[in-house]
């Protein structure tokens, strides 16, 4: 599932959740969503690059504790097992 991100339409009208962008978890079939899940206000997604190295919602604890494991490349071919 996707983190997608999210960002208010108008900042005046917005509340401090929104003003700043926030992330949502949601499924590839969802739809954007189009208010604020806090305030109401019209929100539209951000186009963002994809987190590889970490996540401000700890979603790598989660990866961790589920059984998944994290690489770094050390060199062509080299891999070195984080966790």
């Amino acid at each position: 599932m996707p983190i997608r991100e999210y960002q208010a339409d108008n900042p005046e009208k917005a509340c401090a959740y929104c003003r700043e962008s926030f992330e949502q978890l949601e499924s590839l079939q969802s739809p954007p969503i189009e208010s604020c899940p806090r305030c109401g206000g019209r929100v539209i997604r951000l186009i963002s690059a994809p987190r590889v190295l970490g996540s401000k919602s700890g979603l790598d604890d989660r990866a961790k504790s589920a059984g998944f494991h994290k690489f770094k490349k050390l060199g062509r071919g080299e891999y070195e097992r984080k966790y």
